[in-house]
């Protein structure tokens, strides 16, 4: 029997004096955690030691941070800890920067010893008390407990507990995965592929008025905004977010029928990133390639499945079949790819899927890093978020 440790997340009813004591007490976290990024932009690299001694420092300093928990913002250090490490460890990846109060959503952290469970409401310090919506019952007691608050307003909960892992039958099929934005994926088996949605496509116009609407009630820098430019911002943030949340549904229900049915998947490691510049930026977001792809290695990771990453280099110019590379690359508007050297034929997307599943398979050398990633279930960072039934 096998233990894993996953989040379970729940919506939260607070009222207004507990809308009030969540966003007081995240200003205090925000409050540190934006001293400690100062002190690193000194030159100074702090260790969870050294953050632990600021915040008895700033507690004993100010007497409003001393009047929130304690708890909350000994996790905000510990995380922006975590944070930096993981900046100094892989290539790439940004610094910690400082929260500003309008540009940053509220993520409140507590340990064991900073929530409880009582009567269906969640207890926080502070004598702050807030119904939760038990959709479902947990699997154990609860290790930690994050809260926060979306774009729309909404506070949630999620809890990080342990339950016996729920291990699929095995399977002996094998895929590989091209990313695309034509279609969002393309697979080995034309079965399953995933076709290009267009959700945001669907909600452009809708969404282009309720932004006008924003821009026409924006006041100038410096005074409040009226509650016709905050009404105006809802409506907003509701239709992208409806947008997210279908492309967010139809990659979950994608990702399961792969994992579900092979046992080995090769997946092009693809960073849509340099696509934000151009012209295909609009219908990439849309594709939602970044996000379908987190959701296919959480689901694979935990069934126990091998995921492969292949970097994409050379796909699309080598055959599948011969594992000749082409001399010249294809243009965009070349849908087929015809090998010079065995006269083998194919599209563009199916004949590079094709090839990275041979990568994972035989690992060939003309495609070059090959990266396995086996299931991280050890440790509260590793926690996933369980899905609904």
């Amino acid at each position: 029997m096998s233990i894993e440790i996953i989040r379970y997340a729940y919506r939260l009813r607070p009222g207004a004096e507990a809308k009030r004591s969540l966003v007081d007490e995240w200003h205090r976290c925000r409050f540190i955690w934006n001293e400690a990024v100062h002190q690193q932009r000194s030159g100074q690299r702090p260790t969870f030691g050294k953050l632990s001694k600021l915040l008895t420092q700033a507690r004993g300093s100010f007497a409003w941070l001393r009047d929130g928990s304690q708890v909350a913002q000994q996790q905000t250090l510990r995380n922006y800890g975590l944070a930096l490490n993981q900046s100094f460890k892989v290539k790439g990846h940004k610094r910690p920067k400082v929260k500003k109060r309008n540009g940053s959503l509220p993520t409140l952290a507590y340990t064991v010893r900073g929530f409880s469970i009582r009567d269906g409401r969640l207890r926080l310090p502070g004598g702050v008390s807030i119904p939760v919506v038990w959709s479902r019952s947990l699997p154990s007691e609860p290790t930690s407990c994050q809260v926060y608050q979306d774009s729309l307003g909404h506070w949630y909960a999620s809890f990080v507990v342990r339950r016996e892992a729920e291990r699929l039958p095995d399977a002996d099929g094998a895929i590989g995965i091209d990313w695309g934005v034509t279609k969002t994926a393309t697979t080995t088996d034309n079965v399953y592929d995933l076709p290009y949605g267009g959700h945001r496509k669907r909600c452009a116009a809708e969404l282009a008025k309720a932004q006008r609407k924003m821009s026409r009630r924006r006041r100038p820098r410096g005074q409040a905004q009226s509650n016709g430019y905050r009404q105006a911002k809802l409506s907003s943030a509701k239709i992208a977010k409806k947008a997210q949340r279908q492309n967010t549904h139809t990659a979950r229900v994608w990702a399961r029928s792969v994992v579900d049915n092979h046992g080995l998947i090769a997946i092009e490691d693809f960073k849509p990133k340099f696509l934000a510049k151009s012209t295909m930026a609009r219908k990439s977001a849309d594709a939602a390639i970044g996000a379908t792809k987190r959701e296919l290695i959480e689901y694979a990771q935990r069934a126990g499945r091998t995921v492969v990453m292949v970097q994409p280099a050379y796909t699309t110019m080598t055959c599948s079949h011969c594992f000749a590379r082409a001399t010249q690359r294809l243009g965009l508007a070349e849908r087929n790819f015809l090998c010079h050297e065995c006269g083998y034929t194919a599209h563009r997307d199916r004949n590079a899927a094709r090839t990275i599943l041979a990568v994972a398979e035989r690992g060939h050398t003309s495609v070059d890093d090959v990266r396995h990633l086996p299931p991280s279930i050890e440790s509260v960072s590793g926690a996933v978020r369980v899905r609904n039934p």
